[in-house]
């Protein structure tokens, strides 16, 4: 059975309703890494947060009661990669990024999905795949509210499913889920699209294939794993995401393991300006 959260998400004249104080509070009091910014970056996230909840809609699966507390936490975490890419007048603006769906659906544990492969030889393999999250391209996310929790008590890890899955979405504005996201005009100095794809590309691909070498080093031969999470081995999309979850989480880490990719996330979030994280 599912359950729908209407309640305070609707639109109202005058713009969506105001997220409650305390309710907001407790929210980043749980999440480490939305307690690092600036004054004027909380009453912008706040903004986004409550316009975000404005127009969408989150199910519970399974007898799962959505409340505005799981809302909130999912809302404020989504809006983060956008805290400086909507102008200053109107930030509401930067959440066209999400424009493709509406639906959440929040499960009560990890989902599992039910996958097909064919293999070189042309053999077809079914398997089940646990998952604490699914961003489906040009269809609804799906998170599992135990996983939204953990990234509260695992902030050293860099982990957050809600930042993961939602920047798939910003991925797929490209026409899919390939780790390169549409770029901003100028990107890194960049004169053209085409230049810009380049230069991502210069930047992300050694850094992925240097990263599937220690993942395969630390399971197969014992090194030293390496501190993202080894998902990120599994595809770009997914290297892509991991890596901008860890940069939100942990930014200071981030940037010292991936300088380069540290610096080219900065530049496309826009981060580099007077309104800054952690500046």
């Amino acid at each position: 059975m599912l359950k729908t959260l209407t309640r305070w998400m609707r639109r109202t004249t005058g713009g969506p309703r105001p997220i409650p104080d305390a309710l907001w509070r407790d929210t980043l009091r749980h999440y480490p890494f939305l307690r690092t910014l600036s004054a004027g970056e909380y009453a912008r996230l706040k903004r986004l947060s409550e316009h975000f909840l404005d127009r969408k809609e989150f199910t519970g699966a399974h007898g799962l009661q959505v409340t505005d507390a799981m809302a909130v936490a999912v809302a404020a975490q989504a809006c983060l990669p956008l805290l400086h890419l909507g102008p200053a007048y109107a930030p509401e603006d930067a959440l066209h990024w999400y424009d493709d769906f509406v639906g959440i659906v929040m499960h009560p544990d990890d989902a599992v999905a039910r996958r097909e492969f064919m293999d070189a030889a042309g053999v077809m393999h079914a398997y089940d795949e646990v998952l604490a999250g699914e961003a489906m391209h040009g269809g609804p996310v799906m998170l599992s509210w135990p996983a939204v929790q953990r990234a509260g008590g695992h902030a050293e890890a860099g982990y957050s499913v809600v930042i993961h899955e939602f920047v798939h979405k910003m991925d797929m504005q490209g026409g899919g889920a390939d780790g390169a996201p549409p770029l901003p005009r100028g990107f890194m100095g960049a004169r053209s699209g085409l230049e810009a794809a380049r230069h991502w590309y210069r930047t992300w691909a050694p850094a992925y294939e240097r990263f599937r070498e220690q993942v395969v080093m630390a399971q197969r031969f014992g090194a030293p794993a390496p501190w993202l999470d080894a998902y990120g081995a599994t595809a770009p999309a997914e290297f892509f995401a991991v890596a901008c979850e860890a940069h939100f989480v942990q930014p200071e880490r981030f940037a010292e393991e991936f300088p380069e990719l540290s610096a080219a996330l900065r530049e496309f979030f826009k981060q580099n300006g007077p309104l800054a994280l952690n500046g």
